[in-house]
């Protein structure tokens, strides 16, 4: 069993949600991809080990690359994806669908953490992550959803936050 004291997790908005939407050249972009890479490697730096990822599609990917990257210069790292239900990407673009097989596959552990979709699948997958967890990164613009849930949830549950604010013009 991974420890909490030493496990991050990550929560961000979907592409629908950013305004570079599915750019991933844009600035606020690649900014925002630079920040994720620079939190996760403090958050190694302050002794965190496990990484959690709940693999949705904008962010979360944006966090796995970046943990995975990591990873190659600190191999005691372990990357887990936290996978809501077994459909979670049938919908995706057929480009999108390809990165989250690809990231799945190198990932250290999966948990599936219901066997069907359900209404409130993605709420358990993102309330796994913060019981397993005591750092929460977040890419957050302040808007109601699922990122604000996690770190409304995480708060509830005592987790340190490292806020990273999206950026709305170029920097």
């Amino acid at each position: 069993m991974r420890s909490r004291q030493i496990s991050c997790c990550f929560t961000g908005h979907r592409p629908e949600k950013l305004p570079w939407r599915y750019h991933e050249t844009d600035p606020r972009c690649l900014s925002l991809k630079r920040r994720i890479a620079d939190a996760a490697e403090a958050a190694y730096e302050e002794g965190y080990r496990h990484f959690l990822c709940g693999m949705a599609l904008g962010c979360d990917l944006y966090f796995c690359e970046a943990v995975l990257a990591l990873r190659e210069t600190h191999p005691d790292i372990t990357v887990e994806a936290a996978i809501p239900c077994p459909t979670q990407p049938d919908a995706w673009p057929p480009d999108q669908r390809e990165r989250y097989r690809r990231l799945v596959a190198a990932c250290d552990f999966e948990t599936l953490v219901s066997v069907k979709y359900t209404p409130s699948c993605m709420l358990r997958r993102d309330r796994y992550m913060v019981d397993h967890a005591s750092l929460l990164i977040a890419a957050f613009d302040g808007t109601p959803g699922g990122t604000q849930y996690t770190m409304q949830y995480a708060m509830s549950r005592g987790l340190s936050i490292a806020d990273l604010p999206l950026l709305l013009e170029e920097p």
